[in-house]
């Protein structure tokens, strides 16, 4: 049973047939023709994850959108041509639509118009699994209809009757838009809930001194494949666009002894929907107090540079840029993958294989020193009577020396920011 594409919070109807899409490009100024195919290939890519067969391509160059149905008239019409020539069910536009146009292209063309935010939308509501997930997806649906709110056909008003009340009531339009306004507001609430006891948990990590990395990188990278290598974590792992939307959290330990939490999180696309990131915000925390991020990279891509580019643009719209990061390049073990010859273009990156768990020895290696780059060797001055900051000094870090005098224990200890912060009163300035 093929899924049909539908935009309802948590609910997809089944068919009997896979739907028929046409997909529309725009070539604006500076768009190249390359540039755009790339762009058709990968929406194509999420049509078929989304579960519908691409009928048709249609290209249009435009110095700038249409305003009330993003092409020109003649161009819809022969779009409305091409679509009941190939009997499609819905169009499919690269670039987002206003409600306005989406309705003016629905009226004329006679089947649905989309645009590439509700192909991915309808994609995240597919794999949502957890009540977190399926309530970060539903919130992201709720607020991508809500302008796009409409009632078809006859009169919309609730007539009342008796005194005070004639004269046309609220219409349903109105009630709608209130029930999803309120569901909207309940959602958040709830996510807001769930990312205090997330925070509840992070502080009982960073009590546990255990450090943070997480995976980030394009969809379809191999970043739940790398997990498992990493940890054994026994994810699922599917060669298909955002399989993974729950964060997951698996432990291992470094060779020195220090135990690392590792967080496969969703993956990121290029123009990914700015509603969903805000949606899934509470996941993406992990990104943001991470310690290292581990940016993994599809090495066997043609597109593996612009992929990069679309990860960075993600992290710096959530405030993550600033996050000490690592790029490791996966699929070594593809034919034609350009992983090893790519880590030499980018100093103190690493090839790895996730399937064959080639190079993962040197990947661990590094993160290790990546992470220990982020600690400080520092001299304290303990009292003679503080046992306890004594003790607590070789809990919390690396002692390297130790000396006293009659006033007080002088150490040179390796701490992490935290244990830096920790031990702050006792610290000698440099």
């Amino acid at each position: 049973m093929a899924r049909k594409l539908t935009y309802i919070p948590n609910t997809l109807i089944d068919r009997t047939f896979r739907e028929k899409i046409v997909l529309v490009g725009v070539m604006f100024p500076g768009v190249t023709p390359e540039e755009l195919d790339r762009q058709l290939d990968e929406l194509a890519l999420l049509v078929d994850t989304a579960g519908a067969d691409v009928a048709a391509r249609v290209i249009q160059r435009r110095d700038s959108p249409d305003p009330a149905t993003f092409l020109g008239s003649g161009k819809v019409q022969e779009l409305r041509e091409i679509c009941l020539a190939v009997d499609s069910d819905t169009v499919v536009f690269e670039h987002n639509l206003s409600p306005a146009q989406q309705r003016n292209l629905e009226k004329i063309l006679g089947r649905t118009a989309i645009d590439r935010t509700a192909v991915i939308l309808d994609i995240f509501a597919q794999n949502a699994r957890t009540p977190e997930g399926k309530a970060q997806v539903e919130l992201a649906l709720l607020q991508y209809r809500l302008p796009r709110l409409r009632r078809e056909g006859g009169s919309l008003s609730q007539q009342a009757g008796g005194i005070g009340t004639r004269g046309p009531g609220e219409t349903q339009l109105e009630t709608d838009r209130r029930r999803l306004v309120n569901r909207i507001h309940h959602i958040k609430s709830e996510l807001r809930q769930i990312d205090r006891t997330r925070g509840v948990q992070r502080q009982g990590r960073l009590r546990g001194r255990h450090r943070e990395v997480t995976l980030v990188g394009y969809t379809n990278a191999g970043k739940s494949s790398l997990l498992n290598a990493l940890t054994d974590a026994n994810v699922e792992t599917e060669n298909r666009l955002f399989v993974t939307l729950d964060p997951r959290t698996r432990q291992r330990q470094l060779p020195g002894g220090e135990t690392i939490l590792f967080t496969d999180t969703v993956g990121f696309i290029s123009n990914l929907p700015h509603d969903l990131i805000q949606a899934f915000m509470s996941t993406l925390k992990s990104v943001q107090l991470a310690d290292l991020l581990v940016h993994v990279v599809d090495g066997a891509s043609d597109d593996a540079e612009l992929q990069i580019a679309a990860v960075r643009d993600v992290l710096r719209e959530i405030d993550a840029d600033e996050v000490p990061e690592l790029l490791v390049f996966n699929k070594s073990d593809v034919p034609g993958s350009r992983a090893r010859d790519l880590s030499k273009l980018y100093p103190g990156s690493v090839w790895v294989s996730a399937v064959t768990g080639d190079n993962l020895d040197e990947l661990i290696a590094t993160i290790g020193d990546r992470l220990r780059t982020n600690d400080r060797v520092i001299t304290l001055h303990l009292p003679l009577d503080r046992g306890d900051l004594l003790a607590a000094a070789h809990r919390e870090g690396e002692v390297i020396d130790t000396s006293m005098t009659d006033e007080y224990v002088a150490l040179r200890v390796v701490l992490d920011p935290v244990g830096v912060a920790k031990f702050s009163e006792w610290r000698v300035p440099a």
